[in-house]
């Protein structure tokens, strides 16, 4: 039987956690229907000693929620589900203790369950050959949310929840020799230090790794 993560899984440091996905399957129910994919990318947003000013819930309103943010403050083991650009979703677990923003932003997957549905939900155009490289479908935040409709209904979800639609599944172990980190991606006019922050973790090798 597959076990999912339970709330003191969550309940650590983001760049822990964030680590720690990494070979995990995130796993989500549409309709009666099962789609999954291997965590292969991650990035933490993230309490430490002073404030992140990537994060969203260090960044604005001085370091207190507003009514985006209030999910990143906890508690742990729920999903932070935010729009950006205009047109993008993005899926976060929220993670360390209650009262400090804090989540890891899911940014790629390796794809396991439902495939054909997720490519469908991209909008991918079928050819003779099928729909074309699955190393395309979920490498990138937004582009795993639309595979997996994963929306603002979402938004302060129980992954712990044993009726949950969505969830983290324990999986594969990453030896951490296998986990590259590097600076956050798409931070904008966010200055330094915590632009270069090495704050990002993926797989060494995997194809399914976003690009940037």
């Amino acid at each position: 039987m597959n076990k999912k993560w339970n709330w003191s899984a969550y309940a650590r440091p983001a760049q822990e956690v964030a680590r720690a996905l990494l070979g995990q399957k995130l796993v989500r129910v549409v309709d009666g229907r099962t789609v999954s994919g291997l965590i292969v990318e991650t990035e933490a947003y993230c309490d430490g000693d002073a404030p992140d000013l990537a994060c969203h819930g260090d960044r604005a309103n001085k370091g207190r929620p507003t009514p985006r943010t209030a999910v990143m403050f906890g508690p742990a083991g729920h999903a932070y589900v935010y729009f950006t650009y205009g047109m993008h979703w993005m899926f976060n677990v929220v993670t360390g203790q209650t009262g400090q923003a804090n989540a890891v932003l899911i940014r790629a997957l390796q794809p396991v369950d439902g495939v054909e549905w997720m490519q469908q939900q991209r909008g991918a155009r079928r050819t003779r050959s099928g729909f074309g490289p699955l190393t395309d479908l979920t490498n990138g935040p937004a582009k795993l949310a639309q595979a997996l409709a994963i929306d603002q209904s979402l938004n302060g979800a129980n992954l712990c929840d044993p009726d949950g639609v969505i969830w983290i599944e324990v999986d594969t172990a990453v030896d951490p020799t296998d986990i590259c980190t590097g600076p956050r991606i798409g931070l904008g006019q966010t200055p330094e230090p915590w632009l270069s922050m090495p704050w990002r973790y993926w797989i060494k090798g995997n194809v399914y790794v976003s690009k940037k």
